[in-house]
């Protein structure tokens, strides 16, 4: 695990050694352990290491034994002993232990197609000198990010964004047309990126620099063909079977390894895994709040623990207050783009807490994408039900809902909130519901928010949706989510929030293998009649307790919006004033009043789309203006003093 970085001139100049340096050091907290760089005319590569597998003899660049083929990887090759046996029976020597040697024979015996072959997360950079042709890729689901920059002069990528900001002639400056896209989704899909010049590579996707021209192409999509004819027995028995051997693979470490648990039933799944195949407990760690009944609803420390007890794991558990004012201007720093999912506070400070003891921790990130986890794969089953009712009751119902409050922060009104969601998205299509579900601010809004209404927005949700072929309602809501919210929201956090305290996150539930399986799943068997993760939950019935599996489901986040309206609403005014709001010459100062004074009223969550300003605002301040992320947060406490 690292950060890579590099440079492939187009020019033909050589590339600077203190260029490549400099990117590096911008990436530090991501491989604290050791660094290195390559550098054969046009083209440099580098990284900075974090030690996990061959912590003595696997120091990057790794090069092929005459010195053709060199190579820079973030991230963990899974099944690289066995693709290490085959090729050195085809007579390739290795130099080092390092899993990430295997890329450089596999790509020297099999070409571009070699990535097929892998079984991990990863980014990288492979220089092929005697075609004098750089190769980058990204692992099929984006576990791993990449970010490139190119222009007229240079191609340059680099695993965080801010490694590109040091180049020559480079300066943060906001790429205004992924701003209504933003306020859409609460973050910024690939392949774009909130600074402008800068974009992500795609997950799946590889890139190639040969002869001064550059080509791009996706090498794996999610399958599209349902599997029929299997029994539920059947397909619990192969889920089962792949998540143990996904679990057993990603255990693999040569450093000290723990689970992130939240009682859920993906961690727990994960867990449970985890104990089956190690002869020592297994260190694992969660997080609760303190505080009253906001912060209550989100602590599932009594669920982790149950778990914890039932596998004798080494358990710890921190209960925090975090001190968010302090923790933001550092937190988005780290993230490179803003984003409103407060799943990246939370993940940061358990990934601290968990960092005391261990380098790599396994996390249960993709089991709700992918056996159908979330509350907004019921739409359908139940929008078939309420279609039944005769027509005078929908439109009670629907005048009922839009006088409902819009609060997540108590049981009660948390249900309230989902059924005055639901009922407003009921007449929708499947596509406009499930984009009614996830939209941090409908796309009216956007637009009555936004001075420059005009600016065109890609829409990320459309173009994955006309991308996605399967007919099957819930797989293309799965297909979309692949696209969209997991590589650019959930992934993105995990990594780097965990990086950020050089921590290595894996996600097992994520192992491409397993997710082709779930991929090729019919609706039918993944939810049954309004059970969540009903196939997914049967595979694990003999080896998690009902009140684990069938628990009422908890997002990893925090009461953010219980916090803006009472010990950040402070903050909340200051960073969103009149004057700082016309300075930036973004948004309409009316309609962020409104959101506001909506939010506090309880006639909107407006959680999502008031934290989307505040962490643009505050980001702004770190990367716009070009200020110390500790400047910022000191003038962020005064707000609140």
């Amino acid at each position: 695990m690292c950060g890579i970085h590099g440079i492939y001139r187009f020019d033909g100049l050589s590339v600077e050694p203190g260029t490549l340096t400099a990117m590096g050091d911008r990436t530090r907290h991501r491989g604290p352990d050791d660094e290195g760089s390559h550098l054969d005319g046009p083209c440099g590569i580098g990284m900075r290491r974090l030690s996990i597998i061959d912590l003595a003899g696997g120091h990057q660049p790794l090069s092929n034994v005459d010195e053709t083929l060199w190579l820079v990887c973030n991230g963990e090759i899974y099944n690289f002993r066995e693709l290490r046996q085959e090729l050195q029976g085809k007579g390739y020597h290795f130099k080092t232990g390092s899993d990430c040697e295997v890329l450089l024979h596999l790509y020297d015996a099999e070409g571009d197609d070699f990535v097929l072959r892998l079984n991990g997360m990863f980014d990288f950079a492979l220089w092929d000198a005697r075609r004098r042709r750089l190769l980058i890729g990204r692992d099929r689901l984006g576990v791993k990010p990449l970010y490139v920059l190119q222009d007229s002069r240079r191609l340059a990528f680099a695993t965080e964004a801010k490694a590109l900001l040091g180049l020559p002639g480079v300066s943060a400056e906001l790429d205004r047309g992924v701003i209504a896209d933003y306020l859409h989704l609460g973050y910024v899909a690939a392949p774009g990126c909130i600074f402008k010049g800068i974009r992500k590579l795609p997950p799946a996707t590889l890139l190639a620099v040969e002869s001064g021209q550059v080509r791009e192409w996706r090498y794996w999509r999610l399958p599209e063909r349902l599997t029929q004819g299997l029994s539920e027995g059947e397909w619990a028995g192969r889920v089962r079977s792949q998540l143990e051997e996904s679990v057993r693979m990603q255990m693999v470490s040569d450093v000290p390894i723990g689970a992130f648990l939240s009682g859920g039933v993906d961690s727990s799944a994960v867990v449970a895994c985890m104990a089956r195949h190690s002869e020592q407990p297994i260190r694992t760690y969660a997080i609760g709040f303190a505080g009253g009944e906001a912060e209550a609803l989100y602590n599932e420390l009594p669920y982790a623990r149950r778990v914890a007890e039932l596998f004798s794991t080494r358990h710890r558990e921190i209960l925090v207050r975090p001190d968010v004012v302090a923790l933001l201007p550092k937190l988005l720093w780290h993230m490179d783009e803003p984003l409103s999912d407060t799943a990246f506070i939370t993940t940061f400070l358990v990934s601290e807490f968990a960092r005391q003891d261990v380098k790599v921790i396994l996390s249960g990130v993709g089991g709700d994408e992918l056996f159908g986890g979330y509350r907004r794969y019921l739409g359908g089953h139940y929008g078939r039900r309420y279609s039944r009712l005769p027509e005078w009751l929908r439109r009670s119902a629907s005048f009922a809902a839009g006088r409902l409050p819009a609060d997540r922060h108590t049981g009660f009104l948390n249900t309230l909130r989902l059924a005055k969601g639901f009922l407003a998205s009921a007449e929708m299509t499947a596509d406009e519901r499930y984009r009614s579900y996830l939209q941090v601010l409908d796309r009216q809004g956007v637009a009555a928010l936004l001075l420059e209404p005009g600016a065109v927005a890609t829409d990320p949700l459309a173009r994955a949706f006309a991308a996605a072929g399967n007919e099957d309602e819930l797989n293309r809501m799965f297909a979309v989510d692949a696209e969209t919210q997991l590589p650019d929201d959930l992934l993105l956090l995990t990594d780097k929030m965990s990086m950020a305290v050089s921590l290595e996150c894996r996600v097992p539930l994520l192992d491409h293998e397993l997710v082709e399986l779930a991929a090729g799943m019919p609706a039918q068997i993944k939810v049954r009649d309004g059970r969540l993760k009903h196939l997914f939950k049967a595979s694990l019935a003999d080896l998690l307790p009902d009140d684990i599996l069938n628990r009422k489901k908890r997002g990893f986040g925090t009461p953010m919006g219980a916090w803006l309206k009472r010990e950040l609403a402070p903050l909340l005014r200051r960073l969103l004033a009149a004057e700082v709001v016309s300075t930036r010459g973004l948004f309409r100062q009316s309609m962020v009043e409104q959101l506001i004074s909506d939010h506090e009223a309880n006639r909107i969550d407006g959680t999502d789309i008031l934290l989307a300003l505040m962490n643009l605002e505050i980001w702004s301040r770190i990367y716009l203006d070009r200020r110390d992320p500790g400047d910022v947060a000191d003038e962020l406490k005064g707000y609140v003093a």
